[in-house]
Parts: C-alpha cells; structure tokens; sequence
C-alpha cells in the first residue's frame, strides 16, 4: 500500500541540499476530486518515527493507527500512501509542506493555536491526554508528589507533553523520541515519563515494562490530534475530513482504535 522514503533533514541549508540531491520527487499530480499532489500517483506522508502506536517500522513496512486512516484517505483519491520520515520540527513549522516534500502530517501532532498559523488541519480524530508513567516502587502516584519526590521525569523534545510538564513547574529531561524515552525510563536516566497516553499504553503491553514500570495516572489536557496540510490546501483537507466523517459513522474508526490502542481509558483526570 506504500513506500518508505527516508529521509531524515535537519534544518533549513539541509532543508534545500534534500530538494538538490537526496529526496527527489516526481512530477506533481491530483487525486480524485482535484485535490492537488506533490507527486503523482501517490499521497506522501511526513512523519517522525517511531511514535507507536500511530506509527512505526515493523518488519520492514510503516504500519499504526495514522498510518490505516490515511490509507482510508489516500484510497479515497485513488492513489497510495508513501511516507517520508523527518525531524518534527520541520513538520510542525510546515517546512516540508512548503518545500513539496509530502502533502500531509501524520505524526500524532496535537492541534495547537501557535501550529495553526504555519499548518491547516483537519477535524480532530483523537483526543489525547497524557499519562505518567513511574519505576515500581518509586513511590508516585501523581503529579504532587513527583515534584516533592525530586524524582527525574522524562519528555519527548519539541511536543505538548514537554510543554505541559514544564507548565507544571518541572524541569524535564529532553529525548529525541518515543523509543529514547522509553530507553532513557528503562536505563534509569530518569524515574519517570510523561508522555501521550496511547504511546504509554502501546509500551505496557510488552511483559516486561508492564512488569517494571506503573501507569499512576491520565492527565486531561484536552489536547486533540490533527493531520496537518499545506497553509490554503483546502481540497485535502476536505478529502481528509470526509474519509474521518465516513469511517465513524461505518464502524471502521471504531475498529481501528481498538486494533491499536484498546478500550479508551475511563481514570482521566484533571491535572
């Protein structure tokens, strides 16, 4: 159903030296209903990997939860998902939008005011709070008492859960992604990880982190997750918007949640 491209960029010289050499791309084309495309016959996702379970390389493949709902999108426009792996930074800044390096973000990117004025987004399709998870036996059962504990909490760089844990008053120590953090958790960098609960609880359904580690607590932030398009693509985010309209209301969000991330947790709280 797609192809991998990686491509991994940083910063804007580096930026213009891919459009050079290195991440080339075909002539531009449309899907079904004229939505514009920066390469024909495909619909090319920007992403960050690995942030599982929205998205991450198993057995050679890109596969999650983002990864079936923009399948449903790109069917829709008669074409096939491929993928482009880069920084977050250049997604959340548009960058790679702008340059034409994919048409879309998925990237379990939260909606945020400060995004919108770079990034159009589609309806939101997951509401996403976030989790604390601790070592067993640490001693914590909250935010309180993590910051009285003196305890090191970590947070993955550049993303709303390290902004909320700073807004908390905690001075967390920064990783690069998901799987970091977890290693940074696992090697005892830190004691504690605050991070969006579905990644959490992708990572607890490994035996051996459910057996190290406790989740004390789902905090609502009320965040809610968008895909993100080029500032002005109206048409792709309409063809977005329909595709999640579509699979609500035929059962098939329902059944991708729950391939991906189980029941929805009921012990949210307000932080």
């Amino acid at each position: 159903m797609f192809t991998y491209t990686k491509c991994l960029v940083f910063g804007v010289a580096a930026v213009v030296s891919a459009l050079v050499a290195g991440c080339s791309k075909d002539k531009t084309g449309t899907g079904a209903g004229g939505v514009p495309l920066v390469k024909a016959g495909a619909l090319v996702t920007c992403t960050h990997l690995p942030y599982p379970p929205f998205q991450i390389e198993k057995d050679g493949k890109i596969v999650g939860f983002d990864v079936d709902v923009i399948d449903l999108v790109a069917k829709k426009l008669g074409v096939k998902q491929e993928f482009v792996d880069t920084q977050f930074e250049n997604m959340k800044t548009g960058a790679f939008l702008n340059s034409g390096q994919c048409d879309l973000v998925a990237a379990g990117m939260t909606i945020t005011e400060p995004r919108k004025k770079n990034l159009d987004f589609s309806d939101p399709y997951f509401d996403a709070n976030q989790a604390l998870i601790v070592k067993k036996g640490a001693g914590v059962t909250n935010l309180e008492n993590l910051k009285t504990s003196g305890k090191k909490v970590g947070t993955q760089s550049q993303t709303t859960g390290e902004d909320f844990t700073k807004s908390k008053g905690f001075n967390p120590v920064s990783f690069d992604s998901s799987d970091a953090l977890l290693s940074g958790l696992k090697s005892g960098q830190v004691d504690s990880v605050i991070e969006d609960h579905p990644v959490v609880q992708s990572w607890m359904k490994d035996s051996g982190n459910a057996a190290s580690f406790d989740i004390v607590a789902y905090l609502d932030t009320g965040e809610q997750l968008g895909f993100a398009v080029k500032k002005g693509n109206a048409k792709l985010v309409a063809a977005i918007n329909e595709v999640l309209k579509e699979a609500r209301a035929d059962g098939t969000y329902k059944r991708l949640y729950e391939q991906w991330f189980g029941p929805q947790p009921t012990n949210v709280t307000k932080p």
